[in-house]
């Protein structure tokens, strides 16, 4: 992984074998962001993509693996009592045999093939924390 901070936008490079949203956290780590949010592009090798099952208050995780085009990736970095948490969505389109197919989702992990290219755009002028939510067992953006 290398990156550069230009201004207030961190453009990050992710190589061969590492994960995406990890490396994203060491960049929020190294240059001391507590919130932002993230786009980006790729080819990727393997995607754990997690759906949230309200009844069970849990997610259920489907692996994906082979040449995965990340078309697109998009989530947030919030902050939880000293903690950093991501909050990932992305989709992807690969082949099956002969036909195209997609898969989208919440993202767990993401593993890069090629490279993967992110722009993190750091809150400016405050912090986004994280409220948990009892009903749902999840956490939403607090602004207090």
């Amino acid at each position: 992984m290398d990156y550069r901070r230009m201004n207030d936008t961190c453009y990050i490079r992710i190589d061969k074998g590492e994960e995406i949203i990890s490396e994203i956290l060491n960049v929020c780590r190294r240059e001391n962001i507590q919130s932002a949010v993230y786009t980006g592009i790729g080819g990727c090798s393997h995607a754990e993509i997690q759906t949230f099952i309200p009844d069970k208050g849990e997610f259920e995780t489907e692996e994906i693996d082979g040449m995965l085009e990340l078309i697109s990736i998009t989530g947030n970095i919030v902050m939880d009592e000293g903690k950093l948490f991501h909050h990932t969505h992305a989709a992807f389109s690969y082949k099956d045999g002969e036909e195209h197919k997609m898969a989208a989702g919440h993202m767990k992990a993401i593993t890069v093939l090629y490279t993967a290219e992110i722009e993190l755009r750091p809150v400016t002028g405050g912090v986004i924390r994280r409220k948990h939510d009892p009903e749902t067992g999840t956490g939403f953006w607090s602004f207090e």
